[in-house]
């Protein structure tokens, strides 16, 4: 196996996820857009030759938007429950809790916030990562977070547990922690990550024809959102 491909994700229950799209959104539609964005980013780590999808997961399926569907991708991948006191202990916990269904293997862990990235990108993060001379990858967001994080090691995970997140220096600062833990750090290209209803409509243009963009086209109220 090349690598394991690690998914962070929240239940998409209205009222719980995606919820700085509120308002113009309502909470049901702000739910409707993270289903869309999970299921399509589950299809897209699902088509990435010599891999397996580990989803970090927390919520209740039972009462998530589309449940059903969501429920039954879940049920073609690895599931762990997210555990930690915060965001980045929780980050931590995903990779070793992969590494221990896939002792020895490699990770690449992006969230549900940028349903854009496809399989072609996707491998090419790996391709980075097994470049000589490097040993972990990293995509910067626009909004000065990150996308992706991918170690030859799950465990250097635990460099980055204590770096602050939602901030807009959180991208450098897990670059910096990364580094100083000694790895070579390689960047992937930068991505912007769905937080806002522009970020959802912009991301949204980059992907026509998906659950998530028509689920972003669906919300009337997003129609005079500039992007």
């Amino acid at each position: 196996m090349r690598a394991m491909l690690i998914v962070l994700a929240k239940s998409p229950v209205p009222g719980r996820v995606k919820t700085r799209l509120c308002p113009p959104a309502t909470p049901a539609e702000a739910a409707e857009v993270a289903a869309a964005a999970l299921l399509d980013t589950l299809d897209a780590t699902a088509a990435v030759p010599g891999t397996r999808t580990v989803v970090a997961f927390t919520g209740d399926v039972d009462a998530a938007v589309h449940g059903p569907e969501v429920g039954a991708a879940l049920a073609r991948v690895d599931v762990v429950a997210q555990r930690g006191p915060d965001l980045g202990s929780r980050i931590a916990a995903a990779h070793a809790d992969a590494a221990a269904l896939r002792p020895g293997v490699a990770s690449l862990q992006i969230g549900m916030d940028t349903p854009q990235v496809d399989p072609t990108l996707l491998t090419r993060c790996l391709d980075a990562l097994d470049r000589p001379g490097t040993d972990a990858v990293l995509g910067l967001a626009s909004d000065g977070g990150w996308w992706a994080l991918g170690l030859h090691d799950p465990a250097s995970a635990a460099a980055i547990a204590e770096v602050p997140t939602s901030r807009s220096d959180t991208g450098v600062r897990t670059l910096e922690a990364l580094r100083r833990s000694g790895l070579r750090v390689a960047l992937l290209p930068k991505l912007t990550d769905v937080d806002t209803a522009a970020d959802a409509r912009a991301v949204a243009a980059t992907v026509p024809g998906s659950r998530f963009a028509a689920a972003v086209e669906s919300i009337a109220a997003f129609a005079g959102v500039a992007s």
